[in-house]
């Protein structure tokens, strides 16, 4: 079969029908992304101008709260915009542009968690030689890295999915354009496909889930070794981080490792939303509410912007 797209668009989950059911969905929509870029920007502003959180940790945190920004706004708002005009029509070269942003996305963002957990592992396990481990040039080649590895791994997953005919339905069962859904609707043999996610998904997910269960196992067997005040306080950097990566990590092993059989799309539905909007809606929440250094720095912001010092 030739490896042609036959299809122009395609069309995007059906949100219920009645005009109250549209505005609940815009509603939550709405509410959660108007959260998470205010929060998320909150993180921003405040780890830049605050002098005190020109650290490490607070620039990976930084660079994390940027990708949440830009990871929640590839569906959300077009979601938000679908729910009230009832349009689910999306051209072949918007989904995939969608599936590439999504995939750099979540791929960037599993590496992001990865950096920050061993960053708590050098600081924690390693406090001597952590300013020259995690130095500043460092830092900069590991976010440069991540990103420039994100866009090859996205785009090989793009690029092999557009070869693909899709010839029989266009209905995507998701409310945005994601790779398992589409891969269901091709008419090619989509084996070769199915193994390269399934490979790909191991490595790279396996790989940073170990690397990161790895890091807090020894920063809790460090942390047994400390003062009950000390250990309180690597605690109370820890336990956000680990709550933001089991979030992510099992609701992109729900999405990506689930049979290609499987139908139930409310299920996919709601994975979906895990992976794409809670961790970016839970991610400020997270990190200011438990993290006294965030708490402080906001009210130092307030004060300079205010005048009041």
């Amino acid at each position: 079969m030739a490896n042609s797209t036959m299809v122009t668009e395609f069309l995007l989950l059906s949100f219920p029908d009645g005009w109250n059911m549209r505005v609940f969905y815009f509603t939550v929509f709405t509410v959660t992304y108007l959260g998470t870029m205010l929060g998320n920007l909150l993180i921003i502003t405040v780890t830049t101008a605050d002098q005190n959180l020109h650290t490490p940790m607070y620039f990976f945190l930084r660079n994390l709260s940027i990708l949440d920004m830009c990871y929640i706004s590839i569906t959300v708002p077009n979601a938000c915009v679908n729910s009230l005009t009832g349009n689910q029509v999306i051209s072949v070269g918007g989904c995939a542009t969608q599936i590439f942003l999504v995939i750099f996305c979540a791929y960037v963002e599993m590496l992001f968690l990865s950096i920050m957990a061993w960053d708590r592992y050098v600081a924690i396990c390693q406090p001597l030689q952590y300013p020259i481990i995690m130095n500043p040039q460092f830092c900069v080649q590991l976010t440069l890295a991540s990103l420039l590895s994100g866009l090859v791994y996205a785009g090989v997953h793009t690029g092999n999915t557009f070869k693909l005919s899709f010839c029989q339905s266009n209905v995507v069962h998701q409310f945005f354009c994601d790779l398992p859904s589409l891969l269901r609707l091709s008419c090619s043999d989509t084996t070769s496909n199915m193994v390269l996610l399934l490979f790909s998904a191991v490595v790279v997910c396996g790989g940073c889930f170990t690397f990161i269960t790895m890091s807090y196992i020894r920063i809790f067997s460090a942390m047994l070794k400390f003062p009950t005040r000390e250990t309180g306080k690597a605690f109370s950097t820890c336990i956000p981080h680990i709550l933001v990566v089991s979030v992510f990590f099992i609701s992109v092993t729900g999405v990506y490792m689930r049979p290609s059989a499987t139908s139930d799309t409310l299920q996919s539905i709601i994975l979906s939303a895990f992976y794409t909007m809670v961790p970016p809606f839970l991610n400020p929440l997270i990190y200011s509410l438990r993290n006294k250094q965030v708490k402080e720095a906001v009210r130092r912001v307030k004060q300079l912007f205010s005048g009041k010092r």
